[in-house]
């Protein structure tokens, strides 16, 4: 089929190889897990933490915060932790309350123009008087030693917020095939090297677990400067890095997500969330990203079926094979999983286009019980 388009068939024919031995080839190495942290459990059992107040924002969480309080009991001493109750109706503060050392803020009514997570972190922000904020998500369980790591890092390398990507439960098929991909297509959305560099053009953090200066966030106006924002950990970091402070990303096996996903109807609910806020509700990115995938992970099959074309197909599987391998290897999965990438990929332009369709349908996100309009 190639060969007979001529110049313009091999250029074609080219893009998928082009794109993946690329990928591996950048200075950047978006497909590195080279920027990760784990606990040090012999360094850190007795770390002293009275520098810093957790705010821990919770929604109808009594499944997962008290395993997350508990958690949080082992990292160290002298710690602060305040739970800003957003309007819960099940066990999270009768939960919570048990707990000491921990302060429950009675969160108020969600006002128009604000995000849930955003307005009961504004309100709990309030109460810190300490020099370092930790922001946690409530179905987060740092590890032994985590938060003492994290903290050690944060001062050696002199930096003004560091945040941890979580490591996502994996309990079915569709967890293991999709969950690992989002933490991948995040890295290649906001490669880590960069975000943790000096450039202004990209900033990310991960929004579960973040350790950041009290004095920056007031500077910066603290949530209300980002109130309305759906993603708002990026949000976060690109206006602290855009003040001229520091910022470093990176994963982590021991910030572990208590959420259980298991279904590919819950993954979908979860990605369309944000989906196609990522790409700024723009229709026409939409159909960029659409011919992107399609050339990146479609072609590349339509070319081994060609006597002619062959040997570029599987240059460009085996690149795209490769790069997903170190994502694989971290989390401490077969190597197999990567054949299905491909597969991924196809259910997350779906899941992308379902985020669009409840956009144009006047739901923006939908969360918690909560909806968000356009």
């Amino acid at each position: 089929m190639f060969a007979d388009l001529g110049t313009l068939g091999w250029v074609v024919a080219s893009i998928p190889a082009l794109m993946w031995v690329g990928l591996l080839l950048v200075p950047w190495r978006p497909w590195s897990t080279r920027e990760h942290i784990e606990a040090d459990l012999q360094a850190m059992p007795a770390a002293d933490l009275g520098k810093i107040t957790v705010l821990i924002p919770a929604r109808n969480e009594a499944e997962v915060i008290g395993t997350a309080l508990a958690a949080l009991r082992a990292q160290g001493v002298g710690l602060q932790v305040l739970v800003i109750d957003d309007q819960s109706n099940d066990a999270t503060v009768q939960i919570a309350t048990a707990y000491p050392n921990t302060r429950i803020i009675n969160g108020q009514p969600l006002p128009d123009g604000w995000a849930g997570k955003l307005w009961a972190l504004e309100q709990g922000m309030v109460h810190v008087r300490t020099p370092m904020t930790l922001l946690l998500d409530a179905d987060i369980q740092l590890q032994p030693g985590l938060l003492g790591t994290l903290l050690a890092h944060k001062q050696r390398e002199g930096l003004h917020l560091v945040s941890l990507m979580a490591d996502l439960r994996r309990t079915s098929f569709w967890d293991r095939l999709l969950l690992p991909v989002f933490v991948y297509y995040f890295k290649l959305l906001y490669p880590f090297s960069l975000s943790n560099s000096s450039s202004r053009h990209v900033a990310a953090a991960a929004g579960g677990c973040v350790l950041v200066d009290t004095e920056v966030l007031r500077q910066i106006g603290a949530f209300a400067s980002l109130r309305n924002a759906l993603i708002d950990d990026c949000t976060l970091a690109r206006q602290v890095k855009n003040a001229g402070y520091r910022i470093w990303l990176g994963l982590s096996c021991g910030v572990v997500s208590l959420r259980s996903y298991g279904t590919l109807r819950s993954i979908h609910d979860m990605v369309a969330r944000s989906a196609f806020t990522q790409l700024g509700y723009s229709t026409l990115l939409l159909l960029a990203v659409t011919v992107v995938f399609a050339l990146a992970y479609g072609l590349p099959f339509a070319l081994l079926d060609s006597p002619h074309t062959w040997p570029l197909g599987v240059t460009a599987w085996s690149a795209m094979t490769l790069g997903y391998l170190p994502m694989l290897r971290y989390y401490r999965m077969s190597p197999l999983w990567a054949l299905l990438l491909p597969l991924s990929a196809t259910l997350y332009l779906g899941m992308t286009w379902g985020s669009a369709i409840r956009y144009w349908g006047g739901v923006r996100s939908r969360w918690k019980g909560r909806t968000y309009g356009t």
